[in-house]
């Protein structure tokens, strides 16, 4: 469902991704883990299509490097900080693509839509007139969330789904977006550094070091590996071969 290709991508003389390969089967949650500014965000962006590779190949539900507007029907995305349109209320916010281009909802359809994946998302049909001002960071993480399963795509992905979350709340969304991927059968591209998203989420796990996967594999074995690189990661150490001072 999702293949990268010898992924390459340079800003200037800043060389982020140097040869990033690896597919995701059909139904498959992949996380993928590094520091701070080894190009995890580079990657999600080469593969919804708002960055081009300067040497590679993307494949995504059956599309070669598909153009963003194209992509937008096959993937629901949630981002970091849940990026919900200020002026919208909640539920022309979850129905948004929905209500737009050939085949788009009336209003009346949209608005029955949106309060049926805010339900999913253990959100109330009370939240679907409100403003993301007047909601916590759980509840924009959910509304978020409801967004991207809005048109039930085959494809998933999620940046930092927990970020800014209270330990307890990180736990609901991690076991929301478990339950919805299965559900859905969808295919699963998670960014994070969380050791519990990785945990709770995923079923395969890669880690982006020196601009490749420099591991790949289960996420138990993710947790439990003895390779120095990815122990130090897993563990938070601060002595070890990766650098602390970036």
């Amino acid at each position: 469902m999702i293949q990268g290709d010898d992924l390459h991508k340079a800003f200037g003389t800043k060389q982020v991704l140097r040869g990033v390969t690896f597919s995701v089967a059909k139904g498959e949650s992949l996380v993928v883990i590094g520091g701070s500014g080894t190009g995890k965000s580079v990657l999600l962006k080469c593969l919804l299509g708002l960055e081009r590779a300067d040497r590679g190949h993307v494949k995504v539900a059956g599309l070669n490097n598909p153009r963003p507007q194209i992509l937008a029907q096959k993937v629901g995305m949630l981002f970091q900080g849940a990026a919900l349109f200020d002026s919208l209320p909640v539920w022309q916010n979850v129905s948004f693509r929905l209500m737009r281009g050939p085949g788009r909802l009336n209003t009346a359809a949209a608005r029955d839509l949106a309060v049926e994946k805010l339900a999913r998302v253990g959100l109330g049909a009370d939240t679907a007139d409100l403003f993301p001002a007047e909601l916590s960071g759980g509840m924009q993480k959910r509304v978020g969330l409801a967004r991207a399963i809005a048109g039930n795509p085959p494809v998933l992905f999620f940046d930092e789904p927990t970020a800014g979350l209270d330990p307890i709340m990180a736990a609901v969304i991690n076991a929301l977006i478990r339950e919805i991927v299965t559900e859905l059968g969808a295919t699963a591209v998670t960014i994070t550094h969380d050791m519990r998203t990785v945990k709770d989420v995923g079923d395969t796990v890669a880690m982006l070091h020196e601009g490749r996967f420099y591991w790949q594999g289960t996420a138990t074995d993710a947790l439990h590996s003895d390779d120095p690189v990815m122990r130090q990661f897993t563990e938070g150490r601060t002595e070890g071969p990766i650098p602390t001072l970036r």
